[in-house]
């Protein structure tokens, strides 16, 4: 019986018209997607070169490249021989079950692409994996030794931080080819006949078995390694108590894991034995063996030692460990030089007792610079598409030959206020820069509560330029646009605006950038990279590109410096300072490791955070080593990076001095104007307190019994986060002079209704790196330690905080403050050690409770032990707290002194705007002789009064008349007296 066939089968040859459209379509697609990459990766190189980085970039893409080709062949060669050899050893006449020839039958068609599809899947995943880590393996070949050994084995630490990490990826990934090779074989070998799964029996030919067994014993061979480098990653795990090897691990982990490595290299060898003589009994008894080992030498035994050895007589076996916890920590945070003094505090004011510390109290900052910026703002933004940094920065300058500390900012741009302005061309092209610093001194304040500026104005003038070249123009900042593309030849008209005001009555002043500052968009081939990497055909068709144009951009100083140095973990506060003529942002760096033996995890996001820095962003965040091991600045003006290498002994900076050589500058390069305005990072003195609060007892007794643990408090202001550390100029119990400092406070670790809020510890640290060229102050970065005695209850941030809050009268002047739609900001909480004991001061702001909010400083708080005092300048705070004679200003003993206005918050005359937005400030007077001071800030306010009125500027007329009435009533009543 015969059937018809519905038809014959036909196919369609394909059109080769269209076959050629969609192979066109595919290589259009390909090219535009390779230069589009082309276009990122040119683009970088410009950027890096002009920096004079480029080296820096050509390393890691020589290192991804070689660090991607070495795990893709490591994967991609042993993946291909084992699917090579198991197929190629196949069994020629193997019967073969239905379903297996169902299965081949399937598989045959694409069995050439699958042998070298599945090795380079695998070798792509690997490389990929690979490249990530060449950071780790370009360390592992430049690391040194670090003079050092480990407690337990002897081992330089240098092998922690640059080879164990290395030789732990390296034997994860030879684990995980082994893995896969082994898992391919398996597959491949059952397809074709190797491997035969029957009801009862599982038959392995002899090539089949010897390729099993031998990648098996590899992978063994591996774990056996892996196993005996376990030993040291003891020394870096983090314990129940401390990070490093206990008793328990020293006498059981470690030798069990020994045990275990040698056990491991034995059924390694059983393996080996079965592929010669074929009896897979050995090793499948050995592999049980090595399993109940694992838990009885591995986890019983050391929970037994650790139940019942340790835990009943914990500081009998536990103290050498936590000794050796104790040291390496120190040492891994630089905390190992802090000198510790027992601080007999007293807490009852007596008359004159501050007369020693007279300088300390004269420079203290009561203008809080994360209050004061919308004060600055106001008087100095000029323009809407200007703005200042919230909170605002602290520096200090010498003025007058002495040392002045500072509140600071740089007027930056804001392109989101020009409102309806807004276009390409004006974001651009005009509004490219900000313009000028502004310093407001620190322990100071006007008549009417407001800054007084030592630098100020549009142009700008004040004490830290004159009789200098000074460059204020603002390129690079932390809100400059995204990108800006500036310059033109010398004989064309200026297109960016400078700064709002002109001469002989022009609107602006209008400039042109000459500076080296970013890659070059001149030539027609630049310019269409820079359109694809911004997405804007502008940049492509503009006329106002020309031959000199430069385009900026990544012009945070931050991200400047976070990617010529990739390996340095930043500070959380770059700030500026005028340093030579320029403004440059300054910026510490860090090296870190979570690597080295015996010292202590600490969490970088949790140490670093508080109340002006609450969401932190750190690269790694569980660390265990910190160096500040580079300083950087970056002109404000062209942008150019300069590093410094600050701790030349760091051996993680002497390893990636080595990865990227050339890049860093010695100290001995730093101006002596820089050097002075380099100070003690935030962050690192952040996460030295962090780590202080458990170490800073000296022995394991104390470390164990956790009896007096302590911890940084809580923002008394906010009730959130923890108090931030401040920088003063102050002296130290032993000191010889005031230096900038920055400083800190410990309450006991206790928590929930055991809390106490008294102070238990004080830390200091000197700030000041020095002021001469290439030479750090000797004193720079030593940490002090005021332990508060016992004996003694020192009231704590927060106990202070509510003692002014509850005070009746206080509360009632405080009210008075609120009257009027006022509000009442409390500044932020200083403490210091004067006088023997420890003295709190807080600024207190008033500002409109809504619209214009311009925070005012009118009272001033301070508290000696239990007594407090709210006064409207410092000096009269001290003096009614310590009995009419604080000693604040210099005098002879038994006379009253003098007090110095600029030097204790006394208010002084507004400044009076000078031509160039400057001001000039009346000489300041002894307030003993407050009839003085009137009749000159009576001169000052008709001088300004008058100006305003030449000027038609009558709000101001009015406010000036309205103060010199003020005084004339204050003379009257003065004459009255």
């Amino acid at each position: 019986m015969t059937s018809t066939p519905a038809g014959p089968a036909t196919s369609t040859p394909p059109n080769p018209v269209r076959r050629a459209i969609a192979i066109t379509v595919g290589v259009l697609v390909v090219l535009v997607i390779a230069f589009f990459a082309f276009a990122s990766l040119y683009t970088d190189w410009l950027w890096f070169r002009q920096l004079g980085f480029d080296g820096v970039l050509v390393t890691q893409w020589t290192a991804r490249v070689v660090m991607f080709i070495i795990g893709f062949v490591a994967m991609a060669a042993p993946v291909f021989a084992a699917i090579q050899l198991a197929y190629r050893l196949r069994p020629v006449y193997a019967r073969l079950s239905s379903q297996l020839d169902h299965y081949q039958e399937v598989v045959e068609p694409l069995r050439r692409l699958a042998m070298w599809g599945i090795p380079v899947f695998f070798g792509f995943f690997a490389g990929f994996a690979a490249s990530a880590q060449w950071e780790t393996a370009w360390l592992w070949a430049n690391g040194v030794t670090t003079g050092q050994n480990d407690p337990q084995f002897g081992l330089d630490t240098g092998f922690y931080l640059f080879q164990m990490p290395f030789y732990s990826v390296v034997l994860g990934f030879v684990s995980a080819v082994l893995l896969i090779c082994l898992l391919v074989t398996v597959v491949v070998a059952y397809l074709y006949g190797s491997v035969r799964v029957g009801q009862r029996e599982l038959r392995i030919s002899k090539a089949a078995r010897i390729q099993l067994a031998i990648v098996a014993a590899l992978y063994l061979a591996v774990q056996a390694v892996s196993l005996w480098f376990d030993r040291y990653k003891t020394l870096t795990t983090q314990g129940d108590r401390f990070t490093g090897a206990s008793y328990v691990d020293v006498n059981a982990v470690i030798p069990g894991l020994a045990i275990l490595s040698i056990a491991a290299a034995i059924v390694a060898l059983l393996f080996v034995v079965t592929a010669i003589i074929g009896r897979w009994r050995f090793p499948l008894i050995g592999t049980a063996l090595l399993i109940v080992s694992s838990l009885v030498v591995g986890v019983a035994y050391p929970w037994a030692v650790s139940q019942f050895q340790v835990a009943p007589n914990l500081e009998t076996y536990e103290a050498k460990y936590v000794e050796r916890n104790l040291a390496a920590t120190k040492f891994a945070y630089g905390i190992d030089g802090l000198e510790k003094t027992e601080y007999e505090a007293v807490t009852t004011a007596e008359k004159g007792q501050l007369r020693a510390d007279a300088e300390t109290t004269a420079s203290l900052r009561i203008m809080d610079p994360a209050i004061i910026g919308p004060t600055v703002r106001q008087l100095e933004q000029y323009r809407s598409y200007y703005q200042f940094q919230n909170p605002l920065d602290v520096d200090r300058y010498q003025i007058e030959g002495k040392t002045q500390d500072a509140v600071v900012a740089v007027r930056e741009l804001n392109l989101g206020q020009l409102g309806s302005a807004q276009s390409w061309y004006n974001n651009t092209l005009v509004y490219t820069h900000g313009y000028g610093v502004v310093a407001a001194k620190g322990n100071d304040r006007t008549a009417d509560g407001d800054p007084v500026f030592l630098e100020r104005g549009i142009p700008t003038a004040g004490a830290l330029t004159d009789g200098s070249k000074y460059e204020p123009r603002i390129y690079f900042g932390e809100s400059s646009p995204p990108y800006s593309i500036v310059g033109a030849p010398a004989d064309s008209d200026p297109v960016e605006l400078d700064y709002p005001r002109g001469e002989d009555g022009a609107g602006q002043t209008r400039t042109t950038f000459t500076g080296n500052g970013g890659p070059d968009v001149g030539n027609a081939f630049n310019r269409l990279l820079y359109a694809l990497k911004f997405q804007s055909t502008d940049i492509l068709f503009s006329d106002g590109i020309n031959d000199k144009s430069q385009i900026l951009y990544d012009r945070s100083p931050r991200d400047r410096v976070q990617k010529v140095a990739p390996y340095l973990e930043l500070d959380s506060d770059p700030y500026p300072s005028v340093v030579d003529g320029r403004v440059v942002w300054i910026l510490d760096g860090y090296t870190l490791s979570n690597n080295y033996p015996y010292s202590s995890l600490v969490s970088l996001t949790d140490a670093i955070s508080d109340t002006t820095n609450r969401s932190p962003r750190v690269a790694l965040d569980d660390v265990n080593y910190i160096r500040n091991s580079v300083k950087a600045t970056v002109d404000a003006y062209d942008g150019s990076v300069t590093l410094y290498a600050w701790d030349e002994k760091d051996p993680m900076l002497q390893a990636w001095q080595k990865i990227y050589p050339s890049t860093l500058k010695p100290v001995s390069d730093m101006s002596a104007d820089l050097m002075s305005h380099v100070r003690y990072p935030t962050d690192l003195f952040k996460v030295q307190r962090a780590m202080l609060g458990t170490y800073h007892v000296d022995d394991a007794e104390s470390f164990i019994r956790r009896d007096n643990a302590w911890r940084t408090p809580q923002d008394p202001v906010t009730q959130e986060n923890l108090q931030p550390p401040y920088y003063l100029t102050m002296k130290m119990p032993g000191q010889p002079d005031p230096t900038y400092s920055m400083f800190t406070s410990f309450i006991p670790a206790a928590e929930g209704d055991q809390e106490r809020n008294v102070l238990m510890g004080y830390l200091a640290v000197d700030a000041n790196a020095g002021a001469t060229k290439g030479q750090k102050d000797p004193d720079y970065g030593k940490l002090r330690m005021l332990e508060i005695s016992a004996d003694v209850s020192v009231p704590g941030p927060g106990q202070v905080q509510n003692t002014f809050s509850s005070n009746s009268a206080i509360a009632q002047q405080v009210n008075l403050l609120r009257q009027g739609q006022s509000q009442v900001r409390n500044g932020n909480l200083l403490t210091l050690p004067v006088g023997g004991g420890l003295l709190y001061v807080q600024p207190i702001f008033v500002q409109a409770s809504s619209g214009t909010q311009l925070p005012a400083l009118r009272k001033i708080l301070v508290a000696f032990g239990d007594e407090v005092a709210f006064e409207d300048t410092l000096q009269e705070a001290l003096d009614e707290l310590f009995g009419g004679d604080s000693g604040a200003t210099t005098g002879d003993e038994g006379t009253t002194p003098t007090p110095t206005p600029g030097a204790t918050g006394t208010p002084t005359p507004s400044p009076t705007p000078t031509e160039g937005g400057g001001s000039t400030e009346p000489p300041t007077t002894g307030t003993g002789d407050e009839t003085a001071r009137l009749l000159t800030e009576a001169r000052q306010v008709m001088m300004a009064r008058d100006a305003a009125m030449q000027k038609g500027d009558w709000a101001t007329y009015g406010e000036q008349d309205e103060k010199l009435t003020n005084i004339i009533n204050r003379l009257i009543q003065i004459d009255g007296e």
